[in-house]
């Protein structure tokens, strides 16, 4: 159980609240990009390999099987070729050291027969046939004497070509047999042809071959039927279930499939000088047998290996990434706790106007309290009309010292995320209030355009009030007494507003610009800056949904623009414009 815990990353089911830096993080995309991205490395190339070696020892046991298969027939032809070569040879050699005479001579013929048996063996019956196709003499088990032959095919062969090999056929003897001839000219006197049967056990038995891995093989003749007994295609004289395979010189080899559709590999070669076709077929799963077993052995280990270096990348990868969110976690925590105590210091610095302001009126006060108790006093009570303004003068001064700390706590108590219509106009008031007296102090110009140029908007009214305080503080700093302050608004398009603060202060120098939202970056190291305040007025503009540009010419100025959506959705709403 442990284990999966460890494999799951802590923020998959959690809504990161990054704050003002939310938009920074996407764990969920770094950990799947760690993960797709380190599996691509790792498994790309085992996956690959693996392929191309599967591909390349299925080719090598395919060009194995079909070499061994073609090395067989070729083998086997050899051999039927040399069986039937070597007795029409004993034919010949017989015409050619016998006279008509002798062949005639059935006695003569039926030692010749036996000295064939003895020596080569396969023979059934010898005949001697005249030209007129007539078995003249004959030696053997079978009455054929007198049978004639004129019409058969391989008497026509034997006769225009000298030598002939018959297919396996019933004959007169109704029953399968396959015949050599050889014909003979007689000096002067025409020819005669020596005929001879030929066992077809001996013919089946070399045509018969010893194959491994669920093998065939048989002869066929031209036509197709069967000459040998098959295991898979039929007994003598039926015709082949396959295609006749097309006449080749050399051995062939290709893939078909057998009745059941199941993949084999056929082998064949012609005959020379017969009608015979020897056909070889092999089942090819049985061919790759050994190889496919070693294959799914080689399967389960890939499988094996993928799954644990998938293990070991979901592992490394959410570690890491863990890691990285507990880091960017207390990081967000530190940042929180610096913006508030920046809030705070804030209103610390204000603190001091918020005095002098509360003076004023309580000074009011005193002076009319004090007044009125002389009058009461010294009982000389004066008219109800000037006590009664002696009164208002005191409740007016209270109202006004009410207003000014109602407007410091308001700034003081937005501190969470609170969405709803706010006056521009109104919330620029209350901030530049802040600062009137620093800016009366120092003879700093403030000019306002914002009343009527935008109409009421959604944000959050403490975080606009923060960065309005910021930049403005950050802009009298930077200017000398006697500068001038603009602070304008106005629609950026049909759905943002744009609020810009213009000073003529000393401006930012150009190599800075790029750098002055980074957390901790400050051009004022010397004087106490933390280098904070920037960074965290430009998150707290981005968790308004807005964006925030500045341009400054150093010695010139510097001008703020804060672009904020007027309708604010919190982040993952979505509301992109030209200038967000």
């Amino acid at each position: 159980m442990s284990i999966f815990k460890n494999l799951y990353p802590r923020f998959l089911d959690r809504d990161f609240d990054g704050g003002p830096f939310e938009s920074l993080f996407n764990y969920r995309r770094v950990w799947f990009l760690a993960v797709s991205m380190v599996a691509m490395t790792a498994l790309g190339p085992l996956l690959i390999m693996a392929l191309i070696d599967h591909n390349i020892t299925r080719e090598a046991v395919d060009s194995e099987a079909r070499l061994r298969t073609s090395r067989v027939v070729s083998n086997a032809r050899r051999s039927l070729s040399f069986y039937l070569a070597e007795r029409l040879s004993a034919l010949q050699l017989i015409v050619d050291q016998r006279e008509y005479e002798d062949l005639i001579d059935e006695d003569a013929l039926a030692r010749l027969l036996e000295g064939l048996k003895d020596s080569f063996g396969g023979f059934v019956d010898l005949g001697l046939i005249d030209q007129a196709g007539v078995q003249v003499s004959y030696a053997g088990p079978y009455a054929l004497r007198g049978r004639t032959y004129v019409g058969q095919e391989w008497f026509r062969r034997a006769v225009s070509g000298g030598v002939a090999v018959s297919k396996v056929f019933m004959g007169y003897r109704n029953a399968p047999h396959l015949v050599t001839a050889v014909r003979h000219d007689k000096p002067g006197r025409g020819f005669f042809v020596l005929r001879a049967t030929l066992d077809t056990a001996s013919f089946n038995e070399l045509a018969r071959l010893d194959l491994a891995s669920a093998g065939d093989s048989f002869v066929i003749n031209q036509d197709g039927v069967l000459q040998t007994p098959s295991l898979s295609h039929g007994g003598v004289m039926e015709k082949m279930d396959m295609a006749v395979p097309p006449f080749s010189e050399h051995t062939e080899v290709f893939e078909a499939r057998d009745a059941d559709g199941s993949p084999m590999v056929v082998g064949y070669a012609y005959i020379a000088n017969s009608p015979f076709v020897l056909m070889v077929t092999k089942s090819k799963r049985e061919l790759l047998k050994s190889w496919t077993k070693s294959r799914e052995e080689l399967l389960w280990f890939l499988v094996a290996s993928v799954f644990m270096i998938v293990m070991v990348i979901l592992s490394v990868s959410t570690y890491l990434v863990n890691r990285i969110y507990n880091a960017d976690m207390n990081r967000v925590a530190a940042l929180r706790q610096t913006e508030h105590i920046s809030r705070m210091a804030t209103i610390g610095r204000l603190a001091a106007g918020v005095a002098h302001e509360v003076n004023n009126p309580l000074a009011v006060i005193g002076e009319k309290a004090g007044l009125l108790k002389d009058l009461f006093t010294y009982g000389q009570g004066g008219s109800p009309e000037r006590v009664l303004g002696l009164v208002d003068d005191v409740l007016r001064s209270v109202e006004r010292c009410g207003t000014i700390t109602k407007r410091l706590l308001g700034f003081a108590r937005h501190l969470d995320l609170k969405v709803e219509t706010v006056d521009l106009c109104q919330v620029a008031g209350e901030v530049l209030d802040f600062l009137h007296k620093e800016a009366e102090y120092r003879s700093i110009d403030v000019k306002v355009d914002v009343c009527g140029n935008v109409p009421q908007f959604r944000t959050d009214r403490g975080k606009l009030q923060q960065i309005l305080l910021n930049i403005v503080n950050n802009a009298m700093a930077a200017m000398s007494d006697g500068g001038h302050l603009e602070v304008s608004a106005k629609l950026a398009d049909e759905e943002h507003v744009a609020v810009t603060v213009t000073d003529d202060g000393s401006g930012i120098p150009e190599k800075h610009l790029k750098r002055i939202f980074e957390p901790f970056f400050t051009t004022k190291s010397g004087s106490g800056g933390t280098g904070l305040g920037l960074s965290i007025t430009y998150g707290l503009v981005q968790k308004l949904g807005g964006d925030m540009r500045v341009v400054s010419k150093e010695g010139e100025g510097t001008s703020f623009t804060i672009v904020l959506p007027l309708q604010y959705e919190p982040l993952g709403g979505g509301n992109a414009c030209e200038y967000c």
